[in-house]
C-alpha cells in the first residue's frame, strides 16, 4: 500500500530529500527499505549503529490521533503515516544509564508500575523524556507540577517574567514568598521538591525568532502555557520547522481549549487561526481575567495529552479541538482537520524560517515606541483636572470595574465607544483611561480615526495613577 514518510525540515535539507515521500510498503521494515533504495545516503541514519556525523533518529508511526513506537517488523494499516524523528526523539535515544529506576524510583511510581499500558517500560519512557514548558505561569503550574511527578526525566522551562501579587491567584507554582524572584526559579524551587530524580533545565528569557531554533531542538515535545498569539505564532512554526509537536493550551475566564499540533502528519495552530485577531480583540488574561481554577483544569488537560504522547498510548488531540465551559461544566470536542493550504502544514510549505511575530500580529514591534504624543502622565493629568479647563476624562472599562475604583470621569466601556461617538465633541479635549494603559490606547487610535483631534490617554492607566498620584487606590 502508499505510505507517506514525514522529515522535518532541518533533516529534509540535510539529506537532500523532500520533506514528505510516498513509498509502496505493508511493514515499516519494507517503508524504510524502500526509502534507501531511492535515498542510499540514508542508510547508514537507520542501520542502528553509530556514524560520525550523520544524525541520530528514530521512527514514529502515525495513526489516526496516537503515536506509535515503530518495529520493522510492524505492519502498516490504510491511513498511517511514517514521521522520522531528530536527534533526541524519544525512540531515539538509548536507554544506556538513564534506561532504569533506581529502588526508590519504583517506589515513587508504583501505581503507574500497574497500570499495564504504562509499566516499567512506559516509566522508562518518561524517565528518558525531554519536554519543554513555554510559560511557568497559570497554565505552565499545573502541567510542570504533574509531569515533574509522573517521572518526565527532563523538564525545560521558558519564561522571563517575576512573580507578582496578582499572578498568585491561579499561578500554583508560586507562593507569597517567591514574588519578585523569577518565574523559573521559583518553579524550579517547587518542582524540586516535588520530584527530585527530575532534572530541570531554566530559560529565564522571553522566546523569539532569535533563539526558539536553539531551545526547542534539545526537546521531545513542546507545551504552549503562553497567553499572546505572537507567542503562540513562533512556538508553532518553530515546532513545525523542527518537526516536533506542541500541546495548546488557552483560557479566558470561564472558557478554555487544548489541543495538539503536529505539521508532519496533522493540522497545526495556523489551521486553526489562519490569520491572527486584530490588536486588541481578543484581551489577555490580564485585561480580561480568568478564573483562578480553570488554568488548573487546562493545564492539567495539556499534561495529560504530553504524557499519552510520550507513552503512545490512547488517542491524543491531535485533528481535535477540545472546548471547556466551566459555567456549564460541559466539554464540546470539535474536528480540526489539517488546511491543504496552510502554508505551515499544507500541500505546498511556504514558511521555511521563523519571521517577526509581533509585526505579523499587528503589534507594536519591539523598540519601537508608541507616539508620546498621545501620551499623558499621571502628575500632567492630575494638573488639568485641577485646571481651569479640565479636559472630559472617559473611563473606557466595564462596569463592574468602574466599581472597584476610578476617576471623577464619565464611563464609556471600550466596546460601546463606536456606537457612542455622538455623544462627544470632536473639538473638546479627551483623555481616555482603563486599568494599565492597553484599552485606552485601542480607544484612542478609534477617536483618532473618527476625526478627533485632541484625544490622549493616561500612561499605564490607573496602576501608574495609584504609584504616582493616589497609592490609596486599589489596584487590581
Amino acid at each position: 500500500m502508499a505510505v507517506e514518510i514525514y522529515f522535518p525540515l532541518e533533516l529534509a535539507a540535510l539529506a537532500g530529500v523532500p520533506e514528505k515521500l510516498t513509498v509502496n510498503a505493508n511493514t515499516v521494515g519494507e517503508a524504510v527499505q524502500q526509502l534507501c533504495r531511492r535515498h542510499p545516503t540514508l542508510a547508514g541514519w537507520f542501520s542502528g549503529k553509530e556514524h560520525s556525523g550523520q544524525p541520530e533518529v528514530g521512527i514514529l508511526v502515525r495513526r489516526g490521533g496516537r503515536q506509535l513506537p515503530a518495529a520493522a517488523h510492524m505492519p502498516l494499516e490504510t491511513g498511517d503515516t511514517i514521521v522520522i524523528s531528530h536527534t533526541g526523539s524519544l525512540t531515539a535515544r538509548p536507554a544506556g544509564g538513564e534506561g532504569k529506576l533506581s529502588s526508590e524510583e519504583m517506589q515513587r511510581y508504583s501505581r503507574h508500575l500497574l497500570i499495564p499500558q504504562v509499566g516499567l517500560e512506559g516509566q522508562l519512557k518518561l524517565k528518558q523524556a525531554r519536554v519543554l514548558i513555554v510559560g511557568a505561569g497559570g497554565l505552565g503550574s499545573p502541567a510542570a507540577l504533574y509531569l515533574a511527578a509522573a517521572g518526565v526525566g527532563t523538564l525545560g522551562l521558558v519564561d522571563s517574567d517575576d512573580v507578582e501579587l496578582t499572578n498568585l491567584q491561579r499561578q500554583i507554582l508560586h507562593g507569597q514568598s517567591d514574588q519578585g524572584r523569577p518565574k523559573v526559579q521559583s518553579a524550579a524551587d517547587r518542582l524540586a521538591q516535588i520530584n527530585p530524580h527530575v532534572q530541570l533545565e531554566l530559560h529565564p528569557v522571553q522566546l523569539t525568532s532569535e533563539n526558539a531554533l536553539d531551545i526547542l531542538p534539545a526537546y521531545d515535545i513542546v507545551l504552549d502555557g503562553t497567553d499572546n498569539f505572537p507567542t503562540r505564532y513562533l512556538i508553532n512554526d518553530a515546532c513545525g520547522l523542527l518537526g516536533k509537536p506542541f500541546v495548546y493550551g488557552s483560557i479566558f475566564r470561564f472558557e478554555g481549549q487544548v489541543s495538539v499540533f503536529d505539521a508532519r502528519s496533522g493540522p497545526c495552530y495556523r489551521c486553526l487561526h489562519p490569520t491572527p485577531p486584530p490588536p486588541g480583540l481578543v484581551p489577555d488574561c490580564a485585561e480580561g481575567g480568568v478564573l483562578g481554577v480553570l488554568p488548573g483544569i487546562i493545564g492539567s488537560l495539556q499534561a495529560l495529552e504530553a504524557l499519552k504522547w510520550i507513552l503512545g498510548i490512547g488517542r491524543t488531540l491531535l485533528g481535535r479541538l477540545l472546548l471547556f465551559d466551566a459555567l456549564e461544566h460541559r466539554f464540546l470536542e470539535m474536528a480540526l482537520p489539517r488546511d491543504p493550504s496552510c502554508p505551515l502544514c499544507g500541500k505546498q510549505r511556504r514558511i521555511t524560517q521563523l519571521i517577526d511575530y509581533p509585526a505579523f500580529c499587528g503589534l507594536t514591534p519591539d523598540g519601537q515606541k508608541e507616539n508620546q504624543t498621545d501620551l499623558i502622565s499621571p502628575l500632567e493629568l492630575q494638573k488639568l483636572l485641577d485646571s481651569e479647563n479640565p479636559p472630559l476624562l472617559i473611563d473606557v472599562r466595564e462596569p463592574h470595574e468602574f466599581r472597584i475604583a476610578h476617576l471623577p470621569a464619565r464611563l464609556i466601556p471600550l466596546g460601546q465607544l463606536p456606537q457612542r461617538l455622538n455623544e462627544l465633541n470632536p473639538n473638546q479635549a479627551i483623555v481616555l483611561y482603563c486599568r494599565t494603559g492597553v484599552r485606552s490606547a485601542q480607544g484612542l487610535q478609534l477617536l483618532k480615526k473618527a476625526g478627533f483631534k485632541q484625544v490622549k490617554h493616561l500612561a499605564g492607566g490607573l496602576h501608574a495613577w495609584a504609584r504616582d498620584v493616589d497609592p490609596s487606590m486599589p489596584v487590581y
